[in-house]
């Protein structure tokens, strides 16, 4: 048989379910999600290996209108990592929610007017829909704003139609040699990934008490065999932001912690001890120096 691999990006606004679409493709969690818009900061691989089909998702942080407070220097990172996503992909998967069409989502079909690559339209969300009835004629009318590969209605998060999405992913992948051993999820490492969880428990407790301004650096990850000992520091930029952070005699960051080592303990398959700390930081999501130095780089 004769072999296929290919690289598909998933696209779309903030919020519209692209991080829990890749997750339920590669059955595990490789991005974080929560409720808040941009929790992806980051271009995630996740690569699915099936018999001699080997596919190489690349979620990406939504695109969004930089505006008021949404135009930092980690706002425009996370705007060109989706952008850079686009080049040289073999399919592109195109997340929208339900029957809403958004000044972003237009921003994002914008931005797909000169990629060669097939796009396929994902509808998301839509065991949300109260009236089935809307479905059939909102994907005709947004069927006519480009030509799409296929429209697939799906529910990320239950897993409806996501093989069939797959099944259309599957007829644009070229012939190749796969790029990947057959049992490597991503290419992310697990220093990486023990920081987005604890960026993800944040995100989570904390709603809308903390705005972006926020990220995580690991310190220490020594890994003792039965035992990973992980230092994690959680930056703000506020005093303010720290208080809320911590909480009252300190149970809020205890909680985050708590969540964060018990998701790190199944996705390392060993025993965590970890360690938060927090600190202010003020100014570093404008500040493109800053960025880099905490992993904030296209390259």
């Amino acid at each position: 048989m004769t072999q296929t691999c290919g690289f598909v990006a998933i696209v779309g606004r903030p919020n519209v379910g692209k991080s829990t679409l890749m997750n339920r493709i590669l059955g595990q969690k490789i991005s974080i999600t929560s409720r808040r818009p941009q929790t992806t900061r980051h271009q995630v691989m996740g690569i699915k290996t099936e018999g001699d089909s080997q596919f190489i998702y690349v979620d990406t942080p939504g695109i969004h209108i930089l505006e008021k407070d949404r135009n930092k220097a980690i706002n425009r990172f996370m705007n060109q990592a989706a952008t850079q996503a686009l080049r040289d992909v073999d399919c592109v998967v195109f997340i929208i929610d339900r029957t809403r069409w958004t000044p972003e989502d237009q921003v994002v079909l914008e931005r797909l007017a000169n990629v060669e690559a097939p796009v396929i339209l994902a509808v998301n969300k839509v065991d949300r829909l109260k009236d089935k009835a809307e479905l059939l004629p909102w994907l005709e009318s947004v069927g006519a704003r480009r030509e799409f590969a296929a429209i697939v209605p799906i529910a990320a998060k239950h897993g409806t139609n996501v093989a069939e999405l797959e099944a259309e992913v599957a007829k644009h992948l070229p012939k190749s040699v796969h790029y990947f051993p057959e049992d490597q999820v991503t290419d992310k490492s697990q220093r990486f990934l023990a920081a987005e969880l604890v960026r993800e428990k944040v995100m989570r407790q904390l709603g809308d008490e903390l705005p972006y301004q926020m990220t995580v650096e690991i310190e220490e990850f020594r890994d003792e065999g039965r035992v990973i000992h992980i230092s994690a520091l959680i930056m703000v930029e506020r005093q303010g932001q720290k208080k809320i952070l911590i909480g009252d005699s300190g149970e809020r960051i205890k909680k985050i912690g708590r969540e964060a080592r018990l998701d790190m303990e199944r996705a390392l398959g060993a025993k965590v001890m970890l360690n938060l700390w927090v600190k202010v930081k003020r100014g570093w999501s404008d500040d493109e120096r800053a960025l880099k130095s905490l992993g904030y780089d296209l390259d």
